[in-house]
């Protein structure tokens, strides 16, 4: 059983969240846990409005997980997000995998984790200038939705879709063509995607 850990802070993207929560569910066919992880142990609050209680502090989140996926939000960039920072590089010096979203992406690139795999986010210059940011990585960044390098999972704000289908390609949810048909119906639309899809016949099975 694998087990991925999904860190939301205050404020943090609910679709975000939801797709690639719901991607490993529907499409791992219970072989993968996904698990909240949070600062502490108060509820959070989406930018929708949906609390969520964590399964887990940054101090009690355990050690045998396989993917650590930061999802966007508002407070990344607030001092109180630096406490992920020791989880983050137990991800990384573990070789698992690590992804971040929107401002969670900007967010590792301040922290010196971009600067030597291919990367992207909101803008080169929402890296370069994010306050009190150690990032050196410019020349690795490329202006795409999402990209997966060395177990690096990042997206721009707006691939959320783009984001799950990486994060559920790196750790082998499914056969790939499956997660290319999952990815397909939610980005193109059930009329344009379903003779053909899959995953829509599996849905309907």
């Amino acid at each position: 059983m694998k087990t991925v850990l999904l860190a939301l802070l205050e404020q943090y993207a609910d679709w975000e969240a939801a797709y690639v929560s719901t991607g490993i569910h529907m499409l791992g066919q219970g072989k993968i846990v996904v698990k909240a992880v949070s600062l502490s142990e108060e509820p959070v609050t989406s930018i929708g409005g949906i609390h969520a209680a964590a399964d887990y502090t940054v101090d009690s989140a355990p050690k045998n997980y396989d993917a650590l996926l930061l999802i966007g939000g508002l407070c990344w960039r607030e001092e109180r997000a630096k406490q992920m920072i020791p989880l983050v590089e137990h991800c990384v010096n573990s070789g698992k995998v690590l992804g971040g979203i929107c401002d969670a992406a900007a967010f590792l690139a301040s922290i010196g984790v971009l600067d030597s795999v291919k990367h992207t986010g909101n803008r080169l210059s929402a890296l370069e200038e994010w306050q009190g940011t150690k990032y050196k990585g410019a020349e690795n960044f490329q202006a795409r939705q999402a990209i997966c390098d060395k177990n690096i999972i990042t997206a721009n704000g707006a691939a959320p879709l783009e984001f799950a289908r990486e994060v559920l390609t790196a750790l082998h949810v499914a056969e790939e063509t499956l997660i290319e048909d999952w990815y397909s119906l939610h980005k193109l639309g059930y009329y344009n995607t379903s003779s053909h899809n899959r995953f829509v016949k599996m849905m309907e099975e």
